[in-house]
């Protein structure tokens, strides 16, 4: 569970690498592609430019290198060359990278063309959350802090958040303990540690926090059919704070705020 220096220096550069992925996913135009074209896109980077692998694909039997979860698919959505990304559609990219034995893990739920200010600010509420969650983290802190900063910051804004599905330790394994919950009570759960590395990644909903999978197995949307967002970051815990090991560079005013 606790990562040496050594070892938070080569997940850092797992993390470096995944950032870059979704900094050339953002000079993309999204657009029109199908989610399977992304696919295709982002294993190729992954592998051909950044010399890495999809650790995703062949992870539980998953053929794919990330999952697409477009409007009301809360997470896991599949990549399909009948999916079209249309003008008004939100999606989460959900992608992970293995570089040297480690692996980060990271989200980012896109706005395709002219999104409607209901969905937008569903999507800025997530992220928002989300580091709500982050600036929770210290040694000392508890994983319940992080949970209760997400549940609070969502349920202000009239969201629920999905339970169904949490967070995650990372590192050698894709998924490690602890759980990292996405609501809760503060000042409850496992005490932080320095060198300990996990996903956060909350999963807000319009409506109901209740959702169903589909027949594909994999597929997990919301049961009242309303719009879901997610965000997701690998972090470490330092001596004095956190560490986003995913962080991209346009989030470094969100990483210092």
């Amino acid at each position: 569970m606790i990562k040496t220096t050594e070892e938070l220096a080569l997940m850092a550069e797992a993390g470096r690498l995944l950032a870059s992925v979704f900094i050339h996913l953002d000079g993309l135009t999204l657009e029109g592609m199908t989610t399977l074209q992304i696919n295709d896109l982002v294993e190729a980077y992954i592998v051909d430019e950044l010399k890495s692998r999809p650790a995703s694909k062949g992870q539980y039997g998953y053929g794919f290198v990330l999952n697409s979860s477009r409007n009301h698919v809360v997470c896991h959505g599949v990549p399909s060359a009948d999916e079209v990304l249309k003008d008004g559609d939100i999606v989460n990219l959900d992608i992970t990278l293995e570089k040297d034995g480690f692996i980060a893990d990271s989200s980012k739920t896109y706005l395709i063309g002219d999104v409607g200010p209901a969905a937008r600010r569903l999507v800025r509420t997530t992220y928002e959350a989300m580091w709500k969650g982050i600036r929770t983290v210290r040694p000392g802190a508890r994983l319940g802090d992080i949970g209760a900063a997400i549940e609070r910051h969502a349920k202000q804004a009239g969201y629920s958040v999905v339970r169904d599905y949490c967070g995650h330790g990372i590192g050698r394994e894709m998924h490690e303990d602890p759980q990292v919950l996405h609501f809760g009570k503060a000042g409850t759960g496992m005490a932080l540690r320095e060198g300990m590395v996990f996903t956060i990644e909350p999963m807000l909903n319009q409506g109901t926090r209740k959702v169903d999978t589909e027949d594909d197995g994999w597929t997990v949307v919301t049961e009242d059919g309303k719009l879901s967002a997610q965000f997701e970051h690998t972090v470490a815990v330092t001596r004095d704070g956190v560490r986003v090991l995913t962080l991209r560079p346009d989030e470094a005013k969100a990483g210092r705020a």
